[in-house]
Order: C-alpha cells, then structure tokens, then sequence
C-alpha cells in the first residue's frame, strides 16, 4: 500500500507554508507581533453582533454580502459591482491568483501569464500563493532604502516583468513600513500589462492612499481589510475595490457563502461608527511618533512608517537576540531570518501603556548588558 505522503500532489509535498505570527501560549504577554489594532470594536459593533446571535445562526448568510457591498459603494463613491467581499483579504488575494494568473504548465516557458509579480521584502503570503496555484514567482527587490525603484530603472533593467499576468504592491509597504506616493504607484500601474492589485491593508493609518487607480484604471485593484484598523481580525472581513469585469472574475470562483454572517453585520456596524475609529487611528499615529523618537533615543534605527508598526533595526545586539530577550520580558514582536530584514524587528504600535512596557524593557536590556 501507498504511504500517506505519496497521495500529496509533489507541489504540495514541495511547499514551504506561510508562517504567521506567534500565538500567546503564555498569560500576560505584551503581543505587538500581528499589527493588531489595541483598541476594541466600537461599543456599536459588539451590540450588533450580540443582537445578531439568534434564530439566524442556522441560516445561510447573504451569499454576495450585498448589503456591506453597497454601504462600501456609498462610501467610496462607486457601484456595487466594483466590490467583491472575501473572508479576510488573503481570501481575494488567492482568488485573484487563481483568477488572473495561469499555471505555469498550461502557457509556453516564459510567458508573462504565469507570472506572479512582487516587491521584496513584501507581504510573504504572495509567494506561497503563486506557488499553491503552480505559478511562476518573480520577487523584484526593492531600492536600499526599501523604497520603490524608479519607473525608468525598472524600464532599463531586465528583473521587472512588465508583462506579469498580477504584480502585486504592499502599500504602505509591509514588513518595512515604507509609504509610497500615488503618483509612484500610478505611473507603475500604466506601464503594467497585467492586473494590479495594491494591497492596502494598513492605509488607514497613512497620508493618502491609491483608492483613486482602482477606479481610474482597467487593470488595477486595491485591496482593503477590516482587520488591522477596525479591529475585527476575529471576524475575517476584506474586499478588494476594482473594475467590474475583474470582481466578476472573483465572484465566479469564490466559495457561495465565502464570508460569515456576524462578520457581515459587524462591518456593517464598523461603517456606522467611523468617527470612532479615525480616533483610534490617530492615537496609533501618535504613539507610533512617540515611540519612534524613544526608540531613536536609545540607538535604534527607525525607519519613517505609515502603518500600525515600526521597523526598527536594534543596537549592539543581532535583531533576533532582542527577539528573544524581549520574549523573556513577555514582550511579543516579529522577526524574520531573510537576508534583506533579518537586521530588523517589526513591532506593532500598542497601547501606549503597552509602548511604555517595550521601552521600559528595551531600556533594561542595553543597561544589563
């Protein structure tokens, strides 16, 4: 008889995994290693979903979300059919793998429809997910100062593919931070044959965003969450803003009742309560700048950030002893063992009582040692 493991497509057998961020097995951790928001749903959000745990529980969601769907159309001044809804962002985003890019097997060697396109270091769920669909990769590494290369450099060079089948951009730009001009991302969405899709999962907590190019451009769409600034990781709610042709795509092949129903009614009631949260994203804004200049301070080199983190490079010792000594404060942050970051710890901007603690014990490891 055939071992187990000889029933895995070899694809599979081959996969390295997205890792995500370590949960807390501990009681009392400080956790700033998922970019959580620190702050609560609004007190709206949590009254609507307590009235919603009735009778429907054994109902079947609404299966296109149409009504959070238009509430998101009213908001962004654009029609239901530019907006598809998906369970958590990295839904859509394996969606539109699936949905705009062919497998590598199906085109002639080379061809650009098989390409997945994206800055390194960038979100590292997009590799993983070229990979599950039998795609190319095609990372392009971003400038020394992790900013994006210029549009002429990139036309002079031979790493960009302008020909992908979908690029993807992080922007602001994660693990790094790094915000990019609109009219960067602009100019490499019109040079761009293929689709684009910017993810804008932290956007709420930067200057401007490209909301714009999604409903501009045939080929371009932005990527939002209810996650990182609405606090609603537990409820798994994204969608992506697009042409309609492009979220029709999506729609064909997404699960009939992809996103839950309690995830459905709390984003709703995120919408009606917004005040609240543009409060929230404004004390994040100022303890990241607070935290930052302490940081700074105390040897740390800080790089300028327009999401609900930091990327900090630490002094005197490597990046992953801090890891791990900040872990034996009870202080949870994020790293990773790749060459372009492993000099860096990403941190989450907390409280600013949690942003206190970190500092505190930041302080206590330079002058222990």
């Amino acid at each position: 008889m055939k071992s187990s493991a000889s029933l895995i497509r070899p694809l599979v057998r081959r996969l390295h995994a997205y890792v995500p961020g370590e949960q807390p097995q501990i009681p009392g951790l400080i956790k700033l290693n998922t970019n959580e928001n620190p702050y609560p749903p609004s007190p709206r959000v949590r009254q609507a979903i307590r009235r919603a745990v009735d009778g429907r529980l054994r109902l079947y969601p609404n299966p296109t979300a149409q009504p959070l769907r238009e509430a998101l159309a009213r908001l962004h001044g654009c029609a239901p059919e530019n907006i598809v809804i998906g369970n958590g962002s990295d839904e859509l985003l394996a969606l539109a793998t699936r949905a705009y890019v062919e497998p590598a097997a199906a085109v002639p060697q080379g061809s650009g429809r098989a390409v997945v396109q994206f800055f390194n270091p960038s979100y590292s769920l997009y590799p993983v997910l070229a990979e599950i669909h039998g795609a190319v990769n095609h990372p392009v590494p971003l400038r020394p100062d992790f900013g994006l290369p210029a549009l002429a450099d990139l036309k002079r060079g031979k790493l960009w593919r302008f020909d992908a089948a979908l690029t993807y951009i992080t922007t602001p730009n994660a693990p790094t931070g790094r915000g990019y001009a609109l009219a960067e991302l602009e100019a490499l969405c019109q040079a761009q044959r293929g689709v684009v899709v910017l993810d804008e999962a932290y956007v709420d907590f930067a200057p401007e965003n490209a909301l714009a190019l999604a409903l501009r451009y045939p080929n371009v769409i932005v990527s939002r969450t209810f996650s990182k600034a609405y606090s609603l990781c537990f409820q798994r709610v994204g969608y992506f803003v697009g042409p309609p042709a492009l979220m029709a795509a999506l729609d064909k092949i997404r699960d009939s009742y992809n996103v839950n129903g309690l995830g459905q009614i709390a984003a709703l009631a995120t919408l009606e309560d917004l005040d609240y949260y543009r409060r929230n994203f404004q004390k994040i804004i100022a303890t990241r700048q607070w935290l930052s200049e302490a940081l700074r301070r105390l040897g740390f080199d800080v790089l300028p950030s327009h999401t609900n983190f930091i990327f900090a490079r630490p002094p005197r010792f490597p990046a992953r002893a801090w890891l791990e000594k900040l872990r034996a404060s009870k202080i949870l942050v994020r790293w990773w063992n790749y060459p372009e970051v492993r000099d860096y710890l990403r941190i989450t901007i907390g409280t600013r009582a949690e942003a206190q603690a970190l500092l505190h014990a930041a302080q206590r490891i330079l002058t222990e040692a």
